[in-house]
C-alpha cells in the first residue's frame, strides 16, 4: 500500500487544549477534520490514554492514524547544537505519524505517539526572526554550513508529514526564504510532494534519510520506500531544495556493508548531476534503548531481531541523560571508518558531513 496522506491521518479524534483553539491556525488545523471528536484536555503533554499507558502498545500505529493532539508551546527558545545544524529551533509540532521501530521521541512521551502540533506559529515566527536577526551574517564557515546559520525545525517530528496538518512548516520555510543569513533545515522519511511548489529559494535544505532497502522494510514502517526517497533527491533540487541525505541509523547486520554498497550504487545511478554537486551526508550509527526495546517486543517484535543485539552493544549515556545502548568499540569505530571509506569510493562527489 502506498503511504499518502489519507493512509496516515485518518483523524477521528482532535485533543486540544483550549487555548490552541482560541488561535487562528489551531482552528484551520481541525477544519479539515469536521467529523473528528473534539476532546478538551488541560496540556498536551498529559493524555493519559495516549500517554505512558502500556496497554496503548498493540495499537501503537492505530492511535497514530486516528488521534491528533494540538496545543500552544509554552516554551520558545532555540538552543546550540554544532551537529547537524548551528541551532535547534523551537518546535512546531513533536511526535510523528510513522512508525519507525527506532525512533527516540517515545522514549520521552510515552508508549503511543501521535503528532501534536502547536498553534502558536506566529510566537515562533517572532522569535526566530528575532534570533536569526541577532546572529548577523555568518563569518567562518562550519560542517553545518560554510555561508549560513541552519537552524534545524524539526528536530521532534517529521516536517513533510507536519506540512500536511498545517502551515506551520511553510510558514517557517518562507521566513528562511527571506533570511540571507540563515537556513532552515529538517530530515524526513516521507516524499511529500506539495513542497515542490514551495519556492525556498535554496534556503531550506530538507534532509532523505535513507537505508538499505531491506532493513528499511522491517524497522522503516509507514515511511516512503527508499527508491522514492533516492527519487525525490533530483525533484526536490529541481524545486529549489537544498537537499541532503542522512544515511541513518546504520545497523550492523550480518550484510550490513555489502548492503550499503547496494544503495550507494543506486544513489549513484539515480542522481542528476546538478544533485550529486550539491550533496553532503550525515552518517549516524544506532543508538538504541532498553525501554524502547521492551516497547517494541509488544507491537513489532522482529524489528528488534536487528535492533536488539547486545552481543555486540555496551551502554551508552547520551547528551540528554539517557542511558542508551551503541555498538561496542572498537567495533564501532572500525565500521564508521569502513563506511565512510565506502561513501568515498561509492560517492566520490558526497561531503560527510560528521559520522558517528
Amino acid at each position: 500500500m502506498a503511504v499518502t496522506r489519507e493512509t496516515l491521518l485518518q483523524i477521528g479524534r482532535i485533543y486540544a487544549e483550549q487555548a490552541a483553539l482560541d488561535l487562528p491556525r489551531g482552528r484551520e488545523i481541525v477544519a479539515p477534520w469536521p467529523d473528528a471528536d473534539i476532546v478538551p484536555v488541560d496540556s498536551h503533554w498529559r493524555i493519559p490514554e495516549l500517554h505512558g499507558d502500556e496497554r496503548n502498545v498493540a495499537r501503537w500505529t492505530r492511535i497514530k492514524t486516528e488521534a491528533l493532539v494540538l496545543g500552544v508551546k509554552k516554551s520558545v527558545a532555540t538552543r546550540l547544537n554544532g551537529r547537524s545544524a548551528d541551532f535547534i529551533a523551537p518546535s512546531a509540532s513533536n511526535g510523528c505519524a510513522m512508525a519507525c521501530a527506532y525512533c527516540y521521541v517515545p522514549r520521552r512521551k510515552g508508549y503511543s505517539n501521535p503528532v501534536t502540533v502547536f498553534a502558536n506559529i506566529e510566537q515562533i515566527h517572532r522569535h526566530l526572526a528575532r534570533h536569526i536577526a541577532a546572529q548577523g551574517p555568518k563569518t567562518e564557515p562550519n560542517q553545518c554550513d560554510p555561508d549560513s546559520w541552519v537552524y534545524d525545525i524539526g528536530e521532534n517530528g517529521d516536517c513533510s508529514v507536519d506540512a500536511m496538518i498545517s502551515d506551520n512548516v511553510r510558514d517557517l520555510c518562507d521566513l528562511f526564504r527571506m533570511s540571507p543569513s540563515a537556513k532552515a533545515s529538517f530530515a524526513t522519511k516521507f516524499v511529500n510532494p506539495d513542497l515542490l511548489d514551495w519556492d525556498p529559494a535554496g534556503r531550506s535544505r530538507i534532509r532523505f534519510s535513507l537505508m538499505p532497502h531491506e532493513t528499511a522494510r522491517v524497522t522503516d514502517l509507514r515511511t516512503s520506500p527508499i527508491a522514492e526517497r533516492i527519487r525525490a533527491v533530483n525533484d526536490f533540487v529541481e524545486a529549489g531544495w537544498e537537499v541532503h541525505v542522512n544515511f541513518s541509523p546504520v545497523i550492523l547486520t550480518p550484510t550490513w556493508l555489502r548492503d550499503w554498497a547496494d544503495l550507494f550504487d543506486q544513489i549513484d545511478d539515480v542522481l542528476t548531476d546538478r544533485a550529486k554537486a550539491q550533496l553532503a551526508c550525515e552518517v549516524i550509527f544506532l543508538t538504541h534503548n532498553q525501554a524502547l526495546h521492551e516497547v517494541n517486543l509488544g507491537w513489532h517484535p522482529k524489528a528488534e531481531e536487528l535492533l536488539w543485539t547486545p552481543a555486540i552493544q555496551e551502554p551508552k549515556r547520551s547528551q540528554n541523560g539517557a542511558e542508551n545502548v551503541r555498538y561496542r568499540h572498537p567495533l564501532k569505530s572500525d565500521s564508521v571508518a569502513a563506511l565512510t571509506t565506502l561513501i568515498r569510493r561509492k560517492l566520490p562527489y558526497c561531503r560527510v558531513r560528521y559520522a558517528f
